[in-house]
């Protein structure tokens, strides 16, 4: 049963005449997903009646999210284009072709009246479909760096949300709107949930806590830091909640086990990112541009490590927009198993600079980001 109306969800819906209807297309990692999703919401808490549908690339972690946050999803063929060299590339031509034919087929079974790209696989072939059958557009760019698709889509979108300064460099000044990245409803209001955060990973809310989260798919040179420095945290007397990867939690979890540590959590996927985030004393992080409006959210002292192959290496430039104003602090990627953990236990142990970097990244918080995103597209409807 549970199966089938996963199924049904993800068929696209029939649209009503007489209600707005909005497609968001994007996703790969939850650095897209989840601001699209706070997107979606904010669009149903302004009108309910709002009808979406979410179109992503098949196989990716979108075709789950989104059904479970209770969107109706549609899936492409597309894939991405990988930098080595490998024979899936030659698959691509075939594959972004496929994805566009179905896209337009969306489309016109659909008809949107707005459609919003948020970055990821699908989101070019669906937003060029949309300016080809004059379905207005809206970007939403998370990065202090752009890919070069939305550089392209950016010539037909009539808005570009953006969350950092100086991006007329890469867009038309006249469509950029600074708004910030969205981030989830429940991370905006983790104040006062320690309790709860103790109860839901067990572990002591008067001991200080580092969350470890590398991106929804883990990272490899965080996590072999992490794994060599374990038994270090643990005779600091620090706890930490620590998310993997699902490729890298077995073997997490048999280090913490061989070495009988009850103070660390691991997990593939923390679902719960308010109560971690609610639980810890400091992060440390990828710099994804959803994580980094994460933490001015929530106002944690942050050590940040760049993924250096990401493109355009613009996870250091999302990171030195913090770094630049004492906001985070900085390992390179190539340093992290000299630096990582005795960078993180020097900062927990010092709480006059937790204190200066909760104060310095706590005035670049975007709290109201999804809203105004979603006024954004809603300027862009005509209905006769």
């Amino acid at each position: 049963m549970k199966l089938r109306n996963l199924k049904q969800r993800r068929r696209i819906p029939l649209p009503s005449p007489k209600n707005i209807r909005v497609i968001i297309s994007g996703g790969g990692t939850g650095g897209h997903i989840f601001p699209a999703i706070a997107i979606a919401n904010a669009l149903k808490a302004i009108d309910p009646t709002i009808e979406l549908l979410f179109v992503g690339a098949e196989g990716k972690m979108e075709m789950e999210k989104v059904p479970a946050a209770g969107f109706a999803i549609e899936g492409l063929p597309i894939a991405g284009i990988k930098r080595e060299l490998s024979l899936s590339n030659l698959s691509f031509p075939m594959k972004l072709m496929l994805s566009l034919s179905k896209a337009g087929s969306i489309i016109k079974k659909f008809r949107p009246d707005v459609a919003v790209g948020v970055g990821g696989y699908a989101s070019g072939p669906l937003l060029f479909s949309a300016n080809r059958q004059q379905i207005p557009s809206l970007i939403q760019e998370q990065n202090s760096f752009p890919g070069i698709t939305n550089k392209i889509l950016s010539r037909k979108a009539k808005k570009i949300c953006v969350a950092y300064e100086g991006m007329e460099r890469f867009f038309p000044k006249d469509k950029i709107i600074f708004t910030g990245n969205p981030v989830r409803e429940d991370i905006r209001m983790i104040d006062g949930n320690k309790n709860d955060a103790a109860m839901f990973f067990q572990l002591d809310s008067h001991r200080e806590t580092i969350l470890v989260v590398g991106g929804s798919q883990g990272a490899r040179s965080i996590n072999h830091a992490i794994l060599a420095g374990l038994s270090k945290i643990a005779e600091s007397g620090v706890q930490l909640i620590w998310q993997t990867g699902k490729s890298f939690l077995p073997e997490a979890k048999m280090e913490i086990e061989k070495l009988n540590i009850t103070s660390i959590r691991a997990f593939d996927f923390i679902s719960r990112m308010d109560l971690a985030y609610a639980m810890a004393d400091i992060v440390v992080a990828r710099a994804g541009a959803s994580t980094v409006s994460e933490l001015c959210i929530v106002k944690k002292p942050s050590i940040l490590v760049p993924l250096p192959t990401a493109a355009e290496d613009h996870q250091t430039k999302n990171c030195m927009s913090l770094v630049d104003r004492d906001a985070a602090i900085l390992v390179a990627d190539k340093d992290t198993q000299q630096k990582l953990i005795n960078e993180a236990l020097l900062l927990i142990n010092n709480s006059d600079l937790r204190k200066q970097l909760a104060a310095n990244i706590a005035p670049l918080a975007r709290p109201h980001a999804a809203n105004e995103i979603a006024q954004q597209v809603l300027s862009l409807i005509k209905r006769k």
